[in-house]
């Protein structure tokens, strides 16, 4: 809070300072100007820009950003879209399938998010799912078991308006070819359920092969359907853990994630901002937004970027308003 204090204080301070140059240019008749004040008014006019520069994305927010918020009964998630738009101005959320785990065919509930997205006019993009079965299980009973379960919730997708849904292409098998096989058959079954219903089914690199870039462009090229894709994750890029498990345990083994989210670009269908910590300034410690976003930009993306944070030294709020504020900046910048 004390760093929050002092940020407001310097910038208000800042635009303090701005005005008052902008008083001395006026008193001096216009372009008779001091070299100092000169400068001041190209920094005042650059700043100005970048504030009003549209971003060459739009930003939405992932509903797992407030995981903790919602396991501790604090938020409902019919009340998601409006804490999107009245507490963070924010007007695209994805949602994860784990806060309503038993209202997939529950045509009332469906029907009262969309109410209230549309009453406060944020746009409900993609469902997160988990807990449903890999899509890349080499064993047919296990794979076919997890394209039935996904079915309905294409169809809740559907529903609710939403562009995509975003699977999990996990295998138990620790061989690389085999699991590609399986990925290429259950992303494509599920995918052509998707395209009855104009859904996307999107992969995320969530652990295990689909971290590795390299593999999931591979998968991606070999089912080459337009409606299946990818969710580039700036952070997810752990391929092995000590405990085996793809989200459990210390991370033994890290895929480079400015080259892998670069690999996934040409098949994305969506984009998460992921963040855990921050600097003094402002900047993500864990990534390098500048970095990151050029890659992303360089790829011709112009859709939603979701903040997803996940951090412990920050509050939820916090840390969402701080990815936010670094997505603007560094958007700025490069658009």
């Amino acid at each position: 809070m004390q760093q929050q204090t002092r940020r407001a204080f310097i910038k208000h301070s800042g635009i303090a300072l701005s005005a008052g140059m902008l008083g001395i240019y006026a008193c001096n008749g216009g372009g008779q100007t001091s070299t100092g004040d000169a400068a001041a008014q190209d920094s005042l006019a650059a700043a100005q820009a970048a504030a009003t520069k549209p971003l060459f994305f739009k930003i939405s927010l992932a509903q797992w950003s407030l995981h903790k918020t919602i396991n501790d009964k604090k938020l409902d998630n019919l009340d998601f879209a409006s804490t999107a738009k009245n507490k963070f101005s924010i007007e695209g959320i994805e949602y994860v399938n784990q806060f309503f785990m038993d209202k997939a065919k529950d045509a009332a509930y469906l029907a009262e998010m969309n109410k209230r997205a549309a009453d406060n006019g944020v746009t409900q993009l993609l469902i997160m799912i988990d807990g449903e079965g890999g899509l890349a299980e080499t064993d047919k009973k296990l794979l076919n078991e997890a394209i039935e379960k996904h079915h309905k919730w294409v169809d809740a997708a559907k529903t609710l308006g939403c562009h995509s849904i975003r699977v999990n292409a996990f295998s138990s098998n620790p061989k690389a070819e085999e699991a590609a096989k399986a990925a290429v058959e259950g992303l494509s079954k599920l995918g052509e359920y998707g395209k009855q219903a104009g859904i996307n089914v999107i992969v995320e690199n969530h652990g295990g092969f689909s971290s590795n870039g390299a593999w999931l462009a591979g998968v991606m090229k070999q089912i080459n359907m337009p409606n299946v894709g990818t969710l580039p994750d700036f952070g997810n890029f752990c391929i092995r853990r000590d405990g085996g498990h793809p989200w459990e345990g210390k991370c033994v083994e890290e895929y480079d994630r400015y080259l892998g989210i670069g690999e996934m670009m040409p098949f994305a269908k969506g984009v998460s901002a992921k963040s855990n910590d921050f600097d003094a300034q402002g900047n993500c410690v864990e990534t390098d937004y500048r970095k990151m976003l050029k890659v992303v930009k360089d790829a011709g993306y112009v859709g939603f970027i979701g903040i997803e944070y996940e951090g412990e030294k920050h509050s939820e709020e916090e840390g969402i308003r701080l990815t936010k504020a670094l997505l603007e900046k560094v958007g700025a910048e490069l658009s």
